[in-house]
């Protein structure tokens, strides 16, 4: 049996939004063991959220599933681990009075409901503000005049609030931070003129507050952020078996993580996460000419400047899809699971036509800020002479999933953004080159994947758990060459002017067809 020393292990735990995972990483950040817990989000009374109650279920069933993991691999039960990061899907909105009581349904980035107070808040600041921003939420609450603003003592996000509970510490990785209020990144703290400016506005639409206050105390990648107390440690392993005392680092948001995972967190490199959503990380040389609504301003763990393209739907519709499949299959007595036909419809994928035959899927299961709409609706469109296909069926299925972000994309093209790498991770990356295929098409960037693609976010967590271990003073950025991707391989798929020409094909009839999609919204 093999062994390991849990002492020089780092775990990255990262609350996504179909899956909370935890990732074990040894001494050599290569991850050894993991355990996983599936949710999913709930549309209530208007809003997408999440139960806390089941927060805390999640966290210990894929605790318990590491553990499992780590007791089959190696024979040791774990009782201490060198240290622990804690990740979650970005942004939202968790208030807190000062008892610790949550006084609104935890509202997530995939809410579209704050446009009033993201066009205000971007006009007072002159700099884009999300719908999805935790400072816009507050700000919505505000103008709806609900009840439960006066009493907020905090506000965090799922990331800062797991963290807090674990630590007792409010402190947030500047990432993760400036999704919740702009950043100054020459001082790396939330940008003072705009805190001065929004204490204002609150105050003259009767609800006084001093914002900084409210928000959790930033810290850049690196930075000690409390230890694993007693209840903590409880509340990851009721069994308690794990012991209080671990270091914890600052705590991330998915894009922070995503960064970290792929290597991009210097000038010039970015990333492409996809997932239940889909975003792409530009680490900048230079700042922006203006100010768009399709361009998030935010930083790397670092607190670099970075240019974030969001979109709110990736591949949501490509497992309902799955999903389907896999019904059929069992119906005609054949048993696989759904990664089985995950797996087969990506390499169906591979074999369609560069323009997808004609076929037109939108993959809105909700609202795209990018596109114009605020709630979504699944939508298939195909003509009736179009090469209708398994194959171009599946195509266009990844090139949907691709097509909001590549309109995103249009904006740094012009902008003369350039990237020496882009890295991509997640699921859509994680069967062999179909993804990569397609998105170097839509975005006439080679794609680079690494083996580690799959594993994404809690091992870009792990990773940072390990820099506050064991970076001795080094930068991150030097940190992830020299220790961490020096002897990583990738594959890299680099954009075939014919894939290029087709996947133009397919967006210019994507684009005609959001009339339809607008239209279905409207309608149904």
């Amino acid at each position: 049996m093999a062994t390991i020393s849990l002492k020089d292990c780092a775990l990255g735990i990262e609350l996504g939004s179909t899956r909370i995972k935890a990732v074990l990483i040894d001494r050599s950040h290569a991850p050894v063991a993991s355990g996983s817990y599936d949710w999913e989000n709930k549309y209530e009374n208007g809003v997408w959220t999440y139960a806390l109650s089941e927060v805390q279920t999640g966290l210990q069933g894929a605790f318990a599933a590491l553990k499992a993991d780590v007791q089959a691999k190696f024979g040791l039960t774990m009782t201490t681990v060198g240290a622990i990061g804690i990740s979650g899907m970005m942004h939202g909105y968790l208030p807190f009075d000062r008892d610790g009581k949550l006084l609104a349904p935890f509202r997530t980035w995939r809410n579209t409901i704050t446009g009033q107070a993201a066009a205000e808040l971007s006009e007072l600041f002159n700099f884009n503000i999300p719908q999805r921003w935790s400072i816009a939420h507050l700000y919505q609450a505000m103008l709806n005049g609900e009840a439960h603003v006066p009493q907020i003592a905090c506000i965090e996000t799922l990331a800062a609030y797991v963290h807090w509970q674990l630590t007792g510490e409010r402190v947030i990785g500047i990432g993760e931070a400036s999704g919740m209020f702009p950043i100054d990144s020459t001082v790396n703290a939330y940008d003072a003129g705009m805190l001065t400016a929004f204490n204002a506005r609150a105050a003259e639409i009767g609800y006084p507050v001093d914002i900084a206050a409210l928000l959790p105390r930033i810290l850049p990648a690196g930075a000690p952020a409390g230890t694993l107390t007693a209840d903590g440690a409880k509340l990851l392993d009721p069994a308690g078996d794990l012991q209080p005392g671990i270091p914890l680092c600052p705590p991330e948001g998915d894009a922070g993580t995503g960064m970290v995972a792929t290597n991009a967190v210097a000038a010039r490199t970015g990333n492409i996460s996809a997932g239940t959503s889909i975003f792409l990380m530009a680490v900048l040389e230079h700042a922006l000419s203006g100010r768009y609504e399709a361009i998030d301003m935010v930083t790397t763990p670092t607190g670099k400047p970075v240019a974030m393209v969001h979109c709110n739907n990736c591949s949501g519709e490509i497992d309902a899809w799955a999903g389907l499949l896999k019904q059929f299959c069992e119906r005609m007595g054949c048993s696989c699971s759904i990664y089985q036909v995950l797996d087969q419809f990506f390499a169906e994928a591979l074999e369609g036509d560069a323009d997808c035959g004609g076929l037109v899927p939108f993959n809105y299961l909700s609202g795209e800020v990018i596109t114009g709409l605020n709630s979504g609706r699944p939508l298939f469109v195909r003509r009736p002479d179009s090469r209708f296909t398994l194959q171009n069926f599946a195509r266009a299925q990844l090139a949907s999933a691709a097509a909001t972000l590549s309109i995103g994309m249009e904006i740094l093209h012009k902008e003369n953004v350039t990237l020496d790498r882009l890295l991509g991770h997640g699921g859509y990356f994680k069967a062999p080159l179909a993804g990569q295929t397609v998105m170097a098409a839509a975005l006439n960037t080679p794609v680079s994947v690494m083996k580690t693609a799959g594993e994404g976010g809690p091992w870009g967590m792990a990773i940072l758990a390990a820099f506050m271990k064991n970076g001795s003073g080094e930068t991150l950025e030097d940190y992830l060459d020299a220790q961490v991707f020096a002897a990583q391989d990738a594959v890299t798929v680099d954009p075939d002017p014919a894939q290029v020409a087709g996947y133009q094909a397919f967006l210019a009839d994507y684009k005609r067809a959001l009339a339809a999609e607008k239209a279905a919204v409207e309608a149904f």
